[in-house]
């Protein structure tokens, strides 16, 4: 076996990518204009809601979301896929842990 070659087949990866739901598919959560704890509130109640594996978008305006959103996923084991600030507007896109 060469030292290029990939045991997984580019079919396998993917069938991999497409069984996986991408950022556009994310749930929406909008909590712009909302301060702590009511955007990590909603973001609790709204992650419960969803199945496995799906993905959330939330958009908040509370810079305090900085530090809560990456400690709650932290702590629940979800996944912060993406972090970034545009403006004085927050988004966070988040996969909900598996099982």
């Amino acid at each position: 076996m060469s030292k290029d070659s990939n045991p997984i087949s580019e079919d396998a990866a993917a069938d991999n990518a497409e069984a996986r739901p991408s950022a556009g598919d994310a749930i929406q959560l909008d909590a712009t204009g909302l301060y702590c704890p009511e955007p990590v509130m909603l973001l609790h109640n709204k992650i419960r809601d969803i199945a496995p594996g799906q993905l959330l978008r939330l958009t908040a305006t509370d810079p305090s979301t900085t530090r809560d959103v990456p400690k709650f996923c932290l702590y629940l084991e979800h996944e912060l896929l993406e972090s970034e600030q545009v403006g004085e507007t927050y988004s966070y896109l988040i996969r909900k842990k598996q099982g």
